[in-house]
């Protein structure tokens, strides 16, 4: 053993604050990712590290060796025990099938030794990828960056990032992973001698991949569009929904609080990451537009249909974020529900989805899917259009 492993055995036998190589299991497969447990007096939190952001728990506690936290805002909570430096337990989520219970186990974080992967290939840079996904889109974007054997990056699909995924190259054989309290990503991929990447996405999607600048040589289509892939069925229409205010009263697009309102209007839910990132910047845009005549509604679709579950749900949402916007439940994530709440809606196909309204709430844009800071570029690019498509439907009659 070494001196430096046995310096974080010993500290994580007494407090098991600082960070941690965390695994969960899903099918057989072994996720990583890493943990930081963060103690204070009389209070300790964990967060799930997604990059260089944080995913803190809402409560926690540790006595006796036994670790528990609470994410609110995802349903889910972690129990695990503290045996000779090691947390072994079950991280516990409510999905759209019900309860899942995942094993967990972590021990001290130990950083890459330099050098550490000898010589590899480079895959840092842009790329195309095609899957055989038999439901949705085939084709997605990938950006990596390296360091030696280290490499991160994310996966741009319709629906969004795939968050931060890390992981590294040994020899040709690449593995990358994310876990953000919701998703357990898992990719693993050889180098090919044509320099293509070959491999398959959590044990059952497989997929090509090769470098941006040579896709159309080979034929791999682009990617669609987000900003075109939806729309409404007639957008000389206004728009029109109902559902459910977080107390259970009954809101519509025809309230008098609405009227002669520009609106953005997201198709969200509390158990969607790329949803979280979406509501930082429309929490922004509230902010600041909201006295010129911008109001921003939320219509949650939740899991479980269970009314007050899923209203709870939705405020542990809105807590997260600071939301002063409108927040209402519309219905559950079964098949057809959203087409139900808006049967206006032409090729729906992600959560979230983004519809900015005129003043007479007719539908100006809809955009699938958000891009999250994993993918900074295009981040940065959907915050400039997000915000010039509010100036356009503020300056509308």
């Amino acid at each position: 053993m070494t001196f430096s492993l046995l310096l974080g055995l010993l500290a994580a036998l007494q407090t098991p604050g600082g960070l941690w190589d965390a695994e969960v299991e899903v099918d057989g497969r072994r996720v990583a990712f890493r943990m930081e447990l963060e103690f204070t007096p009389g209070a300790v939190r964990g967060a799930i590290l997604d990059g260089e952001r944080r995913n803190w728990s809402t409560s926690g506690a540790f006595h006796n060796g036994r670790l528990e936290l609470v994410w609110d805002y995802f349903d889910s909570r972690l129990e695990a025990e503290l045996r000779e430096g090691t947390l072994q337990g079950i991280y516990e989520r409510r999905t759209r099938a019900g309860r899942v219970r995942r094993a967990f186990t972590a021990r001290p974080f130990q950083p890459e030794p330099a050098g550490a992967g000898g010589s590899v290939p480079d895959v840092a840079g842009a790329w195309r990828i095609q899957t055989n996904a038999e439901r949705g889109v085939r084709v997605m974007n990938g950006y990596f960056a390296q360091s030696g054997a280290l490499v991160t990056g994310t996966i741009q699909r319709l629906d969004g990032d795939f968050g931060t995924l890390n992981g590294r190259i040994q020899g040709r054989r690449l593995v990358l992973s994310h876990f953000d309290g919701v998703r357990a990503t898992l990719i693993e991929a050889e180098v090919l001698p044509d320099g293509t990447l070959k491999g398959v996405i959590d044990g059952r999607t497989a997929f090509t991949a090769a470098r941006a600048e040579d896709a159309a040589r080979l034929g791999l289509p682009e990617p669609p569009d987000p900003s075109r892939y939806a729309s409404v069925k007639n957008p000389l229409e206004p728009l029109r929904f109902q559902a459910v205010d977080l107390d259970g009263r009954p809101v519509t697009s025809e309230d008098a609080r609405f009227r002669g309102k520009a609106m953005i209007v997201t198709i969200m839910g509390s158990w969607c990451p790329n949803c979280h990132d979406e509501a930082e910047l429309l929490v922004e845009l509230d902010r600041r537009y909201r006295d010129q005549g911008l109001e921003v509604v939320a219509l949650g679709f939740e899991y479980t249909g269970e009314s007050e579950r899923d209203r709870n749900q939705l405020r542990a949402f809105a807590r997260r974020h600071g939301i002063g916007y409108t927040v209402l439940y519309a219905g559950t994530t079964d098949d057809g529900e959203v087409l139900r709440v808006l049967p206006q809606l032409a090729n729906f196909a992600s959560f979230p989805t983004t519809l900015f309204l005129d003043r007479s709430h007719r539908v100006r844009s809809v955009h699938t899917g958000f891009a999250g800071p994993a993918n900074a570029a295009e981040h940065a690019r959907l915050r400039e259009e997000f915000e010039k498509l509010v100036r356009e439907i503020l300056a509308s009659k």
